[in-house]
């Protein structure tokens, strides 16, 4: 954990995650409780990766929720010490005395987001981390829903480097839409040959594409 920074995005999505487990009376918290915390927090590298790729939040929850089902706990005392309550203890989530134990897929999910950090050279855990974790373990109900959507690991992580090339990674929770540029219209040699309905043959030469464009909207009969 030394080194590592939980973005504030992984910290609320972590902590939706727990809420999440409360809410569907579960006594635990597993890959798909994390994955709606993900989609609940929202906004960050993640979903801009997920939304490049065409998956939409809101699809992700449904199709989770229409695999997970309520249960009864009203939840248990977590006492085991290991990964997790550092985690926990480190961006805030711990000391309650109501922790709800992380099951082994969400457990490999979190260190396996860390490995992200680590291989991207990067010294903070964020959204995209999280969701790459998740992508990787495979075996969860998380995992599956994604891998339903068509998102493979490679993919995903192509998506993601190429959201931070360029940009500071660290301010994910500041970052903010750039407006795009207009297009360049560029000059082109175009001749257009036009055969009217009376027989009359008439050859137009424009030097933009949009003059060219303008002209054919023009031409109605």
């Amino acid at each position: 954990m030394n080194g590592f920074n939980f973005t504030e995005r992984v910290r609320r999505s972590l902590q939706i995650a727990r809420e999440e487990a409360m809410t569907l009376r579960h006594d635990y918290v597993g890959t798909e409780h994390m994955l709606l915390g993900l989609c609940s927090e929202g906004g960050g590298v993640a979903e801009a990766a997920l939304t490049n790729l065409g998956v939409n939040l809101e699809n992700v929850r449904t199709a989770v929720l229409q695999i997970v089902k309520p249960g009864q706990a009203d939840g248990v005392n977590d006492t085991s010490p290991g990964i997790l309550s550092t985690i926990a203890s480190t961006i805030g989530l711990g000391g309650s005395g109501t922790e709800l134990p992380y099951t082994s897929r969400a457990k490999k999910a979190l260190e396996l987001s860390m490995s992200e950090a680590r291989e991207l050279h990067h010294s903070y855990v964020g959204t995209e981390h999280l969701l790459l974790g998740i992508l990787r373990e495979e075996k969860g109900i998380a995992a599956q829903v994604l891998a339903s959507m068509g998102m493979t690991v490679p993919g995903v992580r192509e998506e993601v480097v190429r959201l931070l090339s360029g940009a500071d990674p660290k301010r994910e929770q500041h970052a903010t839409a750039q407006p795009k540029a207009p297009p360049i219209e560029r000059e082109a040699a175009i001749t257009l040959v036009v055969e009217h309905p009376d027989g009359r043959i008439e050859a137009k030469k424009f030097r933009h594409s949009g003059e060219a464009v303008s002209f054919l909207r023009s031409l109605e009969y």
